[in-house]
């Protein structure tokens, strides 16, 4: 309509053109815009920053609780993906779940039982070692992920799979340890988790070892899901060409994504910075009441 009018039609004969009626075209032309549209236009504008700040990778859920954290505002979900649609933009889906087959035999004392609970950061660590390809060949990534605020707490990154590669993760989480209670170590069977250099490590810095069952994904699940959410969200988004790029990527990934700005839903969709900072103004509460009474 519009068209036809800068084109010198009249806006009579335009609406006669295409056959609308010229009630609705005023209508439409000078209707105000709902406190709903306003809502809605408002709604895409922070739905869009909220998106591009999470790398493209949020979807409803993630966006939902960052509109609530980040601005204090409830919006339903059907809303939000109206708003999506509209934007044309969507989250990236999770990792597939796979199921081991092979058998479930325990070859060392597994301390948690698949019970990954923690009541303080540094009670649970989990690790575990990823590989993935270059056009260089295959870099390894081994990761400390703290049960507590699901912080990845200390990485490596190396061209081999080995027991110093284990032992530098480690040795990097290790700056976060207090005294302040025990703090128990969690790894599968691996090759480089089983070997004296590590073992020895773990007694250095006076951890409690404890591995999961042979062949069990789920003996290590919160580890596996971090991979999960490490190989949807960067790995698998483009071909890397040189271990530099990949490394790059790996740590911009973890030091300035996952651990300070995305949301993870197993911790009310706080990030790890966030739920850690919640933890230690809890902490310098209950002091200040002891210290009154």
């Amino acid at each position: 309509m519009r068209g036809l009018h800068s084109l010198g039609f009249s806006e009579r004969y335009a609406c006669a053109i295409v056959d609308l009626p010229r009630s609705t075209y005023q209508d439409i032309k000078y209707r105000l815009p709902s406190n709903r549209d306003l809502r809605q236009l408002g709604l895409e504008g922070l739905v869009k920053d909220i998106h591009e700040r999470s790398r493209a990778t949020y979807g409803v859920l993630r966006i939902r609780a960052a509109l609530e954290i980040e601005h204090g505002l409830i919006v339903n979900t059907k809303l939000i993906r109206k708003v999506m649609n509209r934007l044309n933009i969507k989250g990236i889906p999770g990792p597939r779940k796979g199921y081991s087959n092979l058998k479930n035999v325990a070859t060392c004392e597994d301390l948690l039982q698949r019970d990954f609970s923690a009541s303080r950061p540094n009670e649970v660590w989990l690790t575990d070692i990823t590989e993935h390809p270059t056009r260089e060949g295959k870099l390894y990534c081994c990761g400390v992920l703290d049960m507590y605020s699901r912080k990845i707490v200390g990485w490596a990154i190396g061209r081999r799979c080995t027991s110093d590669l284990v032992n530098t993760a480690l040795m990097n989480a290790s700056g976060r340890l207090d005294g302040d209670g025990y703090t128990v170590i969690h790894s599968d069977h691996g090759s480089q988790f089983t070997s004296w250099a590590f073992s020895e490590k773990v007694r250095q810095l006076g951890l409690l070892s404890s591995m999961g069952t042979v062949g069990d994904a789920y003996d290590n699940a919160p580890m596996e899901s971090f991979w999960g959410s490490l190989q949807v969200e960067l790995l698998n988004r483009q071909t890397w060409h040189t271990f530099v790029e990949l490394s790059s990527a790996i740590a911009d990934y973890i030091e300035n994504f996952y651990n300070t700005n995305r949301r993870h839903s197993s911790i009310g969709y706080l990030t790890p910075h966030e739920y850690e900072e919640l933890h230690t103004r809890k902490e310098q509460a209950q002091l200040l009441q002891t210290v009154a009474h």
